[in-house]
């Protein structure tokens, strides 16, 4: 390993703005490829919560920098969400290219804003950037991102935007405001009487905070939106794409791996974890998915740096390209594609209009080909906005992650649809679907479906998805299709499978008050009881029998 200094470098934008970088220089001989990251929360954080230390990926013989993006961290401007990202990343990018002892090629890793910060950089189509290993992140800020299924994604939304106007304040000196948003942060606001997505402290502290643009363009497609979004058509280099099973960003990550699979000719890896947001380990929520779980992150993305920054064969090539985590066996599962190919497996929702009474009620059934289709049934679901259905779990909630949410199951204002103990084991890996018919005198109202595996007397949710219908002709019968958390998770033999629907899941994402008026601007207080009347569904998903396409592997 090589010894390490480390020396703080700035540069200065065409506008006159000087951007700080911590950088790890290794001591030898030779010329080192660049390893480069930008971020919002100060540079010597280093994505730490994720990744190894800076100065562990510079012993192994790379100039790592750590960029402070504009207006956070000592770097000079006003921070603006995105705003700069395109312009300064591609600065840096040739900036880093031509430090003392590099060798002029430059690879970016990073998560989340950081990842996103890699395919604005990207842009620039500089000659010096040669790979990308970008982590959680969007292609389409909207639906991957600040909203799911036309719901504002409440909490998280909250969180990162009192975080970010903390650190906005810390930086101008004012310790009223830090203060204030810092006791928010650790006891968010969501259940102020008023409209609870607009709470004051951000309004009184951080009234230009993106959180309100976000609040206010409730709709995709927009020109907000798509100023925002990065257009990483015509993009063209090896990326290492990662994301996790309860991460709020998979969509974003499976979208951008799949737009890359088909118009890059480079390689285009892919590998999925049983991870939330963060950490990146064995644990998520109160299930513990084995020792294979733990990260293998850093020393993969340094197989694959040394692979296209220094032009090793380190093997990754012929390896298959998808590595995703079975939730269920616990081991990891290798494709050459994603999904994978296999036949999608249907189940079928059955009741005698009891299923919001009891789990054994509803059915979920697997019929075969040769069975007519299930009749019609009714099952009433009943929303109280003084007492919605809480989040608990899942990707768009913290903290995320595997629960037992047999308690929250047994609540009559959820619908419960169970399969029978399974007799084969089955995976399903890949995307799920649920349709529904259903009708309801309210002009809005919203849908959440969760997907868990019965074990004993637990019930650990693996996949959820969310829909909010804001226009409704009250009474009209209805279809709609409800997408879930993409997913890998054997069914083991003795196992069921459990559907449960809701009206809500509070706060991660905001009340629908049923008026048709926008759930961000509503008043607590003005919100209705909903009634749902749910009359057939059927659950669709890639599903693979376990040993059908069985080539498992470790994490290394």
């Amino acid at each position: 390993m090589y010894s390490i200094t480390l020396e703080t470098r700035s540069l200065l934008t065409p506008d006159g703005i000087r951007l700080d970088a911590d950088v790890y220089f290794p001591q030898g001989i030779g010329a080192f490829p660049v390893l480069l990251m930008r971020q919002p929360y100060g540079r010597t954080i280093a994505s730490t919560v994720v990744y190894a230390h800076p100065r562990w990926y510079a012993q192994q013989g790379y100039i790592v920098v750590i960029q402070d993006v504009r207006g956070r961290g000592t770097s000079q401007g006003e921070f603006h969400l995105f705003a700069h990202e395109e312009e300064d990343g591609n600065l840096t990018v040739n900036w880093a290219a031509e430090l003392p002892g590099s060798s002029g090629a430059v690879g970016m890793y990073g998560f989340s804003y950081q990842g996103m910060t890699q395919l604005y950089a990207a842009r620039g189509q500089s000659p010096a950037l040669k790979t990308l290993c970008p982590a959680m992140l969007a292609t389409d800020l909207h639906r991957d991102w600040a909203y799911e299924g036309g719901a504002f994604c409440f909490q998280l939304n909250l969180a990162w935007a009192i975080q970010l106007a903390a650190e906005t304040a810390r930086r101008s000196g004012d310790s009223e405001a830090f203060a204030a948003l810092f006791q928010a942060s650790r006891q968010l606001p969501v259940d102020q009487p008023g409209a609870p997505a607009l709470p004051e402290v951000l309004q009184r502290y951080a009234p230009a905070s993106f959180y309100f643009d976000w609040v206010n363009n409730p709709q995709a497609n927009t020109p907000y939106w798509q100023t925002l979004n990065p257009d990483v058509t015509g993009l063209d280099l090896p990326m290492l794409h990662i994301g996790g099973w309860f991460d709020p960003y998979l969509r974003g990550t499976l979208k951008l791996y799949q737009q890359m699979q088909a118009q890059s000719e480079q390689p285009q890896h892919l590998w999925v974890g049983p991870w939330p947001h963060l950490p990146w380990g064995q644990q998520a929520g109160a299930v513990h998915f084995g020792q294979e779980a733990q990260t293998p992150i850093d020393r993969l993305q340094l197989r694959w740096f040394d692979q296209f920054l220094k032009g090793k064969d380190t093997g990754l090539l012929t390896e298959n390209p998808v590595h995703c985590f079975d939730l269920g066996q616990t081991t990891w599962r290798q494709a050459q594609t994603y999904p994978p190919a296999a036949q999608p497996q249907h189940w079928h929702l059955l009741s005698a209009g009891l299923a919001a009474m009891g789990t054994p009620e509803g059915q979920l059934i697997a019929p075969s080909p040769q069975d007519p289709d299930p009749e019609d049934f009714s099952d009433w679901l009943v929303h109280d906005p003084w007492r919605p259905v809480p989040a608990l779990g899942g990707h768009a909630v913290m903290p995320g992650g595997s629960f037992n949410r047999q308690a929250l199951d047994d609540r009559s204002d959820l619908l419960t649809y169970t399969s029978a103990p399974f007799t084969t084991p089955l995976c399903l890996w890949g995307d799920l679907t649920l349709r529904l018919c259903v009708q309801s005198p309210n002009p809005s109202f919203d849908l959440c479906a969760v997907l868990s595996v019965v074990q004993g007397a637990g019930v650990f949710n693996f996949s959820q998805g969310y829909r909010r219908i804001a226009q409704n002709t009250p009474g009209q019968r209805i279809t709609v299709i409800l997408e879930l958390q993409a997913t890998c998770r054997t069914i083991a033999v003795g196992e069921c499978l459990r559907l449960s629907l809701s009206a809500s899941s509070f706060p991660a994402y905001t009340l629908n008050p049923g008026t048709g008026e926008n759930p961000e601007q509503t008043p607590r207080w003005q919100a209705q009881v909903i009634t749902l009347e749910v009359k057939s569904g059927e659950l669709q998903g890639l599903a693979i029998v376990d040993g059908a396409c069985r080539n498992l592997a470790g994490s290394n």
